[in-house]
């Protein structure tokens, strides 16, 4: 799924489809955030030191010091936080239609029928 987005999200930028665009980079954001490992920390708001290697203040430093891996999603979980975007549109335009701003509603939804595609396109 993530790599059919990408490639829909390069022909929207082609095309200046500010809807998908939109859409798209929103939802591979939330999947990039979702890969993201927590750091851990030593002292308080201080990264633990390796040990390996040299530090600066309590950070490693050199080569690859800031490379860490990152979670391997299913693609169950894909298609789950791509679900959650498309709720998150729907609620939202929701709550834009009740304040008055249809325009806003308009936007909201149509990003989330983007999205929905993916999903359907999964089964």
């Amino acid at each position: 799924m993530r790599a059919t987005m990408r490639r829909d999200l390069m022909v929207a930028l082609k095309a200046r489809d500010r809807v998908t665009v939109s859409a798209l980079r929103s939802a591979l954001a939330a999947i990039d955030n979702a890969e993201a490992v927590e750091v851990p920390t030593g002292r308080e708001g201080e990264p633990e030191n390796p040990g390996d290697g040299p530090t600066i203040a309590g950070f490693a430093v050199g080569l690859g010091a800031a490379e860490t891996a990152r979670r391997d999603l299913r693609e169950a979980d894909i298609a789950a936080i791509v679900a959650r975007e498309v709720r998150e549109r729907t609620d939202a335009a929701l709550e834009y239609e009740a304040a008055g701003r249809t325009e806003g509603s308009a936007r909201l939804r149509e990003e989330a029928q983007v999205l929905s595609r993916y999903l359907d396109a999964t089964g």
